[in-house]
């Protein structure tokens, strides 16, 4: 059975540079409005060399989007049924929040992916995700069936906090047009979505 060679450091670098340049074209026209001429310039290769380490730009795509998919789910993942209730979910809510912060790009790439119907995620989003999600799910409705949170509905509380913290990363243009300059809207963010949640959670 024929096994892939191992890359060289020069072969993961350049893959790392396409992946990079990638994330930023992606990121800024969508998939239908990005062209492998646009990735390889913003990576400084020839669009021959790109086509080396990736056979075409929906390879690029998905190759971004299934390491996104697993670090989106990192967050959730930290969420603790044998922790405070009240302290896990709001632990939640800033570590997203802080992925608005470090990863804007990779928000606005899976928005945009969601939007267009998952065409390339959509096996994970209703295997890997849902799984994840129904488990914590069940841990908040074990919490607010002992009385420990609000009655409310799981699943539909990390939806909320998913679009109360995503929509920092995917539409910051606007936030920041409104909010004007000289202000951190994550940092508001973070007291304001703390109050509405603590109020939120109280049983």
């Amino acid at each position: 059975m024929n096994q892939e060679k191992p890359r060289t450091r020069i072969q993961e670098k350049n893959r790392a540079r396409v992946l990079e340049a990638a994330l930023e074209v992606f990121s800024r026209h969508g998939f239908r409005g990005t062209t492998l001429d646009e990735i390889a310039r913003e990576a400084g290769l020839s669009k021959p060399n790109l086509l080396y380490y990736f056979a075409s730009k929906d390879e690029i795509h998905v190759t971004l989007l299934e390491g996104l998919v697993d670090r989106w789910l990192d967050p959730l993942r930290e969420m603790d049924a044998g922790g405070d209730p009240r302290d896990e979910l709001l632990a939640y809510v800033r570590r997203k929040l802080q992925m608005s912060r470090d990863y804007p790009r990779e928000s606005r790439l899976f928005a945009q992916e969601i939007v267009q119907g998952a065409p390339r995620i959509l096996e994970g989003l209703a295997t890997d995700l849902k799984a994840l999600v129904d488990e914590k799910a069940a841990i908040i409705r074990g919490w607010s069936d002992a009385g420990q949170i609000a009655d409310i509905d799981p699943h539909h509380l990390i939806f909320s906090i998913w679009s109360l913290t995503q929509h920092y990363a995917d539409f910051d243009v606007q936030v920041r047009a409104v909010l004007g300059e000289g202000r951190d809207p994550l940092a508001e963010a973070e007291v304001f979505l703390e109050t509405l949640f603590k109020r939120l959670l109280a049983p």
